[in-house]
């Protein structure tokens, strides 16, 4: 059974592929095995709007079974920003190292006391036929202004996990996957995913 993962991203297709290989034997493939297939805009509102639409376009394009993520950091000081632009939080085609400088910017004149934060995966399944579920995870945490730990990537340096003492990239890569957003989020497609692949 082969599953797309619909992302470039080789950070979250990495976590997705943790998580699940250990439980499935799909053949997990990205949608860089499809060099040839244009990704949707991203053009929702909200992270379920965007995981939707880009699951119904990479189903139906490539005629397979999809798993397609949204996610990104909201905090609530900053009227939830980054939120759904977390990617280009500091515009078009920035890098994850000047998304962090702007949020760092932007806390600053905030107190240490409201810099809380969290993460949101929404994910979407889909079959050629449409969506078979959509689900989302959240972790929450606090911000910190000096970045933290090496491993991970986008805001995970400035990301403090509530009852950990450690930044997400401070984390090994498998307590991180047993916590984060994305893992909750993954965990409530299981259900479906031992329905549908396994049971039969």
């Amino acid at each position: 059974m082969e599953i797309v993962i619909a992302s470039t991203n080789l950070h979250k297709i990495r976590e997705i592929k943790a998580i699940l290989k250990p439980q499935y034997s799909f053949d997990f493939l990205s949608l860089l095995d499809f060099p040839n297939y244009t990704a949707l805009e991203e053009t929702g509102v909200t992270f379920e709007e965007n995981a939707f639409a880009k699951a119904i376009h990479a189903a139906e394009t490539l005629k397979r079974w999809v798993i397609a993520d949204d996610s990104g950091l909201v905090v609530p000081a900053l009227k939830d920003a980054p939120g759904v632009k977390s990617a280009r939080y500091a515009g078009e085609g920035s890098s994850d190292k000047e998304n962090r400088k702007k949020l760092i910017q932007a806390l600053d004149p905030i107190p240490e006391s409201e810099r809380t934060a969290y993460y949101v995966c929404a994910l979407a399944l889909a079959s050629p036929d449409g969506i078979q579920r959509q689900v989302k995870g959240l972790c929450e945490g606090s911000l910190i202004l000096t970045p933290r730990g090496s491993q991970g990537f986008g805001y995970d340096p400035l990301f403090l996990k509530y009852d950990y003492n450690k930044t997400f990239a401070e984390m090994d890569e498998e307590t991180k996957n047993k916590i984060s957003h994305r893992r909750k989020a993954l965990d409530k497609l299981l259900p479906i995913l031992e329905t549908r692949f396994v049971s039969k």
